[in-house]
């Protein structure tokens, strides 16, 4: 249910709304608009648990909310979530953009990087520390001294730091480096580590699994937003189809289907999406053109002598050209970069 409170009600009538809601063993979750304020009731209810709330002083009305997911839907927040950490702004009329390796190798290659992407535009630097791979012969990170790479690199361009935790264990650890904790999308529906970053400050990028519906996206983001953790990013990085031309299927009306359901910002990533560097360019004009929230790109100095996904990696002046790209469509539909 959402109880909505009626405008300029008070900070105590709300908080006693609060109150009333937890004494039914619900959880509140209370989403303060430009205009008033809502709680989000979840859990098991009963009609007459809205009609006790109705009564309450200050409450202008107590609503069901129809989606599966509760705290995510625009039901509950029709209000555009906005994202701000460090040098990234995601969501509203800011296009953010994540732009890094896909694992930190060494230091000249993740400073040189850092450097470029920085220089080109980008709002944050992404860069992998633990690598969850196929195979456990591939490479699988550089673990806790590339986490101290990727500070060294915010220390000196000034830009965000992404980076994925893989597990629980993981997360005191990455959230002493990171500004934004990643989700892969192997871990979308591991729902331990989700309500464990939902306890943690750090906003999330969530990115969706390969064969995940958009309800269960949803319904993973809901897991962090339970814990009380409001600030979340979706990312769409491709589905698996039965097309081979592809890495994966990128399937750009995500962007549109999201943002009609869901107040939390849309991430869109065209190098996993697609799997060729060539690909990428045009893929991330048409995420923009598309309205997400923001992009996410790899980048590395050298792709060919890259230790993963080389071949979906775009060079320093590749990037440099996409950013024009993507800046001139984001001024196009009122957006900026940064």
């Amino acid at each position: 249910m959402i109880v909505v409170m009626k405008k300029g009600a008070s900070a105590d009538e709300v908080q006693y709304m609060v109150k009333r809601v937890e004494a039914m063993g619900l959880k509140a979750h209370v989403i303060e608009g430009t205009e008033r304020t809502v709680i989000a009731a979840i859990g098991e209810k009963r009609e007459e648990m809205k009609n006790s709330l109705e009564s309450g002083p200050a409450v202008d009305d107590v609503l069901p909310i129809l989606a599966p997911y509760k705290v995510a839907s625009l039901e509950v927040k029709p209000e555009r979530t906005e994202i701000r950490t460090g040098s990234l702004s995601v969501g509203g009329s800011s296009l953010g953009v994540m732009a890094g390796p896909c694992s930190v190798e060494d230091e000249e290659q993740i400073l040189s990087t850092a450097r470029a992407v920085k220089a080109a535009g980008a709002t944050a630097l992404r860069g992998g520390a633990f690598k969850p791979r196929t195979s456990p012969y591939s490479f699988q990170g550089l673990k806790e001294e590339g986490l101290k790479l990727l500070a060294a690199a915010r220390d000196e361009t000034g830009l965000a730091v992404v980076t994925e935790v893989m597990g629980t264990d993981d997360v005191g650890l990455v959230s002493r480096y990171a500004d934004v904790l990643q989700i892969g999308a192997r871990n979308m529906q591991n729902y331990r580590l989700l309500e464990a970053v939902g306890d943690g400050g750090l906003p999330v990028l969530l990115k969706r699994g390969p064969s995940a519906t958009m309800d269960e996206l949803l319904l993973a983001a809901e897991y962090v937003l339970n814990q009380g953790n409001p600030n979340v990013m979706l990312c769409e990085r491709g589905i698996r189809t039965f097309e081979s031309h592809t890495r994966f299927t990128l399937p750009l009306a995500s962007v549109i289907y999201l943002h009609q359901k869901t107040h939390l910002p849309i991430v869109v990533d065209p190098s996993h999406g697609t799997g060729h560097t060539y690909m990428v360019p045009d893929m991330a004009a048409a995420a923009v053109a598309a309205g997400a929230d923001a992009l996410m790109l790899e980048v590395h100095p050298n792709p060919e002598q890259a230790m993963s996904d080389g071949y979906q990696s775009l060079t320093f002046d590749q990037f440099a050209e996409t950013m024009d790209k993507c800046r001139a469509i984001a001024g196009a539909i009122g957006k900026t970069i940064g």
